[in-house]
């Protein structure tokens, strides 16, 4: 009998050459194959009628071949089939293109059942491009859509995944307890897995799904509040002294309630045995660098050592500037990088080991083996998403369980963070400092391209800066202009007057870094760049950015890149250009038009792409989720957390197999976390 962690080269079917095709997505075996869930389901048991069917929805229809499929030759040697249906209440045209084989699949006068979208052609009628068919003599049920590529179809997917469940039947064992199956009705689980894959009914797809949901989040929270118990036996040296006022007075500036409230709080648990583990998470601009600051001084005055790790040289630098600013020459701080000399890397160790380096700031160069401090006492992550659990434990064990702070800028609903966050204390900023100006935002399509470009010209005339931000290109997307290009484009035509600065993902460190350098120093009037710039430096003379091709970016992103903008105490505008109809494009340039609030934005961005994309499988080591939604799925949730809890503390009556069985798919969810 086929078992749950058999290779999948060994299933019927597969073999060897489909085998590696899987493992593109991550399916090494049976058990792996059967948690790749469907992506979309469809409904070819409700059968409806040509003329009652309604445009741009997906429909399936039983009708006849009316007449004998034609090819018809179009430009580049591409080819159409047509022809058309009926179903006896009206006639449709269908058309396939690309695919010649169809002229011989379609018999006419023979029945067959089409799925696919409907529209309208241009003379009114209805039709059908490339619809998905097969005899009407085939059994009509809910059909499984699986991720598909050029080399492995949905069908075949579905048909191996059917060998599967039927080589594995009996062999699916429940590994959630009996009293919790039962206290929440959940379905068994191999119930759940057949019928998840292949459902008879809407309601049962619906069962299944939720007991997958309660199952993968149980597991979550399992995982995560494991983490939390370790954390919590682990001892600290305390920070103890308070020296926040004497920071404020040093600063140009008065903080936020919100950064004085964070301040507190991770002082609070700065100054107990218990490692401090907190989350700042703030909207770009809202001041996380200068809380860090405030955290970091107070740890030197207590005579600790503390450092700061960012995922990019650039950023790095910037926080090293903004830091030198703050502290002056009242605190020793240093910038460790992989472009720094190999004479300095010896001098900034060696001041790291004998304690004469307060701060260090850097990138993944200050984790490595022969950087060593003399009292570690805090570390901090910026944009701690973009490092791989290993990195920032690899951080924390330079010192004595010192106390981590880790800061993100893609904020999350503080009732969702606290139950993702399980292990973590969280602090919010959700107030901007004082004198910024809300950004405006508007959306026009491509043909606004020279009143963009007359729009920037005049800024730079003011004497601003801007920037205009291009999409990463794959070598598929040929209507899309690289970076490289466009700017040598607006160089020689209409920005010969100013000077542009270039910065994209293939430029090598130091040079990403002196263009970024000149930027800042006002050296450059407009920077063309990718979103390398996401996460960069602070330009507060920079006061327009244009978005090129702004489809191609998730609202989240779209985001992150308009904080770029709006740093100082000028007006600033952000423009996305786009031509895209597409209702979930239209949606993200809605909200973005209509509110600079982070935290609703977040909110928009989990609804339209699910917690998988959103969060990715390096967000503080937060496995990607196959089925559950962190946005709708809030009561499953909060159920899942409960019965976890219950579990960990002993409530629910387990045998050592059961517990060892659930521990195990712990640990398969969180071994698909990236840790790099």
């Amino acid at each position: 009998m086929v078992q749950l962690d058999t290779r999948i080269q060994f299933l019927k079917g597969v073999g060897e050459a489909r085998a590696k095709t899987l493992g593109k997505q991550n399916i090494f075996s049976v058990s792996d194959l059967l948690r790749n869930y469907p992506r979309a389901y469809e409904d070819w048991n409700n059968i409806t009628p040509i003329r009652e069917v309604e445009l741009n929805k997906n429909v399936c229809i039983r009708a006849i071949v009316a007449e004998s499929p034609k090819v018809v030759r179009i430009n580049g040697g591409r080819i159409l089939v047509k022809t058309a249906i009926s179903d006896g209440s009206d006639y449709m045209h269908i058309t396939f293109f690309n695919n010649k084989f169809v002229k011989d699949q379609l018999k006419e006068d023979e029945e067959y059942l089409f799925f696919g979208k409907v529209t309208e052609d241009k003379y009114g009628g209805r039709t059908m491009l490339s619809p998905r068919f097969e005899k009407s003599l085939a059994k009509q049920r809910i059909r499984p859509i699986y991720k598909a590529t050029s080399a492995l179809s949905s069908k075949v997917v579905e048909k191996i995944t059917e060998g599967a469940l039927r080589e594995t039947k009996g062999n699916l064992k429940d590994f959630i307890p009996q009293s919790v199956v039962d206290r929440y009705r959940l379905m068994p689980f191999e119930q759940a897995i057949n019928t998840v894959h292949f459902p008879e009914s809407e309601g049962a797809l619906a069962l299944a799904k939720r007991r997958l949901i309660f199952e993968e989040l149980l597991l979550l929270q399992m995982g995560l509040l494991s983490e939390r118990a370790s954390g919590g036996r682990r001892k600290a040296e305390p920070i103890p002294l308070d020296y926040s006022e004497k920071f404020y007075m040093s600063l140009p500036f008065e903080p936020t309630n919100a950064q004085k409230r964070a301040i507190s709080e991770a002082i609070g648990d700065m100054q107990t045995e218990k490692p401090m583990n907190r989350l700042l998470q703030g909207d770009v601009g809202s001041g996380k660098t200068a809380v860090a600051a405030a955290i970091m001084y107070n740890a030197v005055k207590n005579h600790f050592q503390a450092a700061l790790m960012a995922p990019t040289e650039v950023l790095a630098a910037q926080h090293f500037k903004t830091l030198q600013g703050f502290f002056g020459d009242d605190v020793s701080i240093e910038l460790l990088t992989g472009s720094v000399t190999a004479k300095n890397k010896r001098i900034i160790r060696e001041k790291l080991a004998d304690g004469t380096c307060n701060i260090v700031v850097g990138t993944h160069a200050i984790i490595q083996n022969d950087v060593e401090f003399n009292n570690l006492g805090l570390v901090i992550t910026d944009e701690q998403h973009r490092f791989g659990v290993n990195q920032r434990n690899t951080l924390s064990q330079k010192g004595n369980n010192p106390h981590t702070l880790v800061m993100s800028a893609t904020p999350i609903p503080r009732t969702l963070a606290m139950m993702i966050y399980g292990d973590l204390d969280i602090s919010v900023l959700d107030e901007l400092p004082k004198g910024r100006q809300p950004i405006k935002t508007f959306c026009v399509p491509t043909s606004y391209h020279k009143r963009i470009y007359d729009f920037l010209h005049k800024n730079i005339k003011k004497g601003r800066q801007c920037y205009i931000v291009c999409p990463l290109v794959d070598e598929n997307d040929s209507d899309l202009v690289p970076a490289t290009e466009y700017y040598d484009f607006l160089k020689s035509t209409y920005f010969t007057d100013c000077t542009l600065g270039l910065l994209h993902g293939q430029m090598k460190p130091k040079e990403k870094e002196a263009v970024m350098s000149r930027f800042y120093s006002g050296e450059i009037d407009l920077l063309v760049s990718t979103v390398v710039i996401e996460v960069g430096v602070d330009v507060p003379n920079a006061t327009v950015m244009v978005i090129e091709n702004a489809e191609r970016f998730g609202l989240s992103q779209l985001h992150q890149l308009r904080g770029r903008i709006g740093r100082g105490t000028e007006e600033s505008t952000c423009v996305l250009l786009s031509d895209a109809q597409n209702e979930e494009a239209r949606e993200r340039f809605d909200i973005m038009c209509r509110t600079t609030d982070g935290f609703e934005i977040a909110r928009k961005d989990l609804e339209l792409r699910g917690p998988g994309d959103f969060f990715g499988s390096r967000q503080h080591g937060l496995p990607d989720m196959r089925v559950a939604n962190l946005m709708t799925d809030t009561r499953i949730l909060y159920e899942a957390q409960k019965t976890a809890k219950e579990i960990l503390d002993g409530v629910i009556p387990m045998t050592k197999e059961e517990l060892s069985a659930l521990n195990n798919e712990v640990e398969k969810l969180f071994g698909r976390v990236s840790l790099n």
